[in-house]
């Protein structure tokens, strides 16, 4: 189902004002990328069924990361390639956050703050891994965002119950496969590597914050394990291309506001409606553009790309687990939205100018579109 409103209607509705809100050249880009999403201003392509005749205009995909309507396809695309990878083992949702005194920092030194978010993370998986004589795997997935809009940075990360010795059999952490390591202690080495991290790259940045930093107890929060690896697929699909604000989540944009919906964890995750101005809307959604060319998405130890091109096969095997081949990627033609049985082929495409003025009036039937 369409959603009735987007973020692209509230970059309208802002016109020129969004160079009022302070926002980086970067940001305006994105942000314009996002506004023109499938409209005429990106080009397109006309398609004809090869069934019932119908002629129909589709307007190009922004592709932006950043864009609610641009994910989909990429997301698939990911999640199909780690299903390849997937092993019989228990595995585990950790969630590293950072506290929000970096807040600062991170809207003046993003890629400071959120480089050293991955480093801090995976440092503190490997050191509990190498006391035990493991090396370990990660797969993080960077977050900027609460369910308001607020900036608050934390890493998602999907790891393997345990990890492989030194002469390559795997092992888990536990028997039992039920827990991984003590949370409370993997917070304390969390912040301790992150302060470290963060004093070595930018020792001036840190000493600004360094008492706000080391004042509270930072949160590192571990889920149960997954029931089996259909549910770790499902879990990857729902955060690895998640992005700030759905479309679906904004209910009214009027002259001035936006409404949207969001859960309150504070308060048991409860429902509740939020109203902003478009100027503060969109500079919420901003905060989480994220710098050009970041890497949002890593694997680390045996998850590593150079590691599984050499001997993740091998590990699969020794668990009992026969390696997928990767089948082809094939290209197949869209299904006709008319009649649902003819396929659509392109006819032509144009650019920013829009379509040949006998193709507008979008869908065109040269035959009745009454198929059963």
């Amino acid at each position: 189902m369409q959603p009735s409103w987007e973020v692209a209607d509230v970059l309208t509705c802002l016109g020129k004002q969004i160079e009022n809100i302070g926002l980086s050249t970067w940001q305006l880009h994105t942000l314009s990328s996002i506004k023109r999403c499938r409209t005429a201003a990106m080009g397109g392509h006309i398609d004809a069924c090869d069934g019932c005749g119908t002629i129909q205009i589709s307007y190009n995909s922004c592709r932006n990361r950043h864009c609610p309507k641009c994910q989909g396809k990429n997301k698939e695309d990911w999640i199909q390639a780690r299903a390849y990878e997937l092993l019989p083992v228990p595995y585990f949702h950790v969630v590293f956050t950072l506290p929000d005194s970096i807040n600062s920092l991170a809207i003046h030194h993003p890629k400071l703050v959120y480089d050293t978010l991955f480093e801090a993370a995976w440092g503190t998986l490997q050191q509990f891994g190498k006391t035990i004589g493991l090396q370990m795997g990660m797969i993080g997935v960077l977050h900027t965002w609460g369910q308001n809009l607020s900036l608050h940075p934390h890493l998602h990360c999907i790891v393997p119950g345990g990890g492989v010795e030194k002469q390559g059999n795997w092992r888990n952490v536990r028997t039992d496969g039920k827990f991984l390591f003590p949370v409370k202690a993997l917070s304390k080495v969390f912040r301790a590597k992150y302060c470290d991290h963060l004093k070595q790259k930018d020792a001036l940045q840190y000493q600004n914050i360094r008492a706000a930093l080391w004042e509270k107890n930072w949160v590192v929060f571990a889920k149960r394990p997954f029931g089996n690896s259909n549910a770790v697929v499902e879990y990857l699909g729902r955060y690895s291309h998640k992005i700030a604000i759905s479309n679906h989540r904004i209910n009214s944009i009027d002259q001035h506001t936006v409404s949207f919906d969001y859960k309150d964890y504070k308060h048991q995750g409860v429902k509740k409606q939020m109203t902003l101005t478009h100027q503060e809307f969109i500079r919420r959604f901003a905060l989480h553009i994220l710098p050009k060319r970041f890497v949002k998405i890593r694997h680390y130890g045996f998850l590593s790309s150079t590691w599984k091109r050499k001997k993740l096969k091998n590990l699969q095997q020794h668990l009992g687990l026969q390696p997928i081949a990767k089948e082809a990627r094939q290209n197949v033609l869209p299904k006709c939205p008319c009649c649902k049985i003819g396929n659509l082929h392109t006819l032509l495409v144009f650019n920013y100018r829009g379509p040949p003025i006998r193709y507008l009036g979008a869908r065109q039937n040269s035959v009745s579109c009454s198929i059963d």
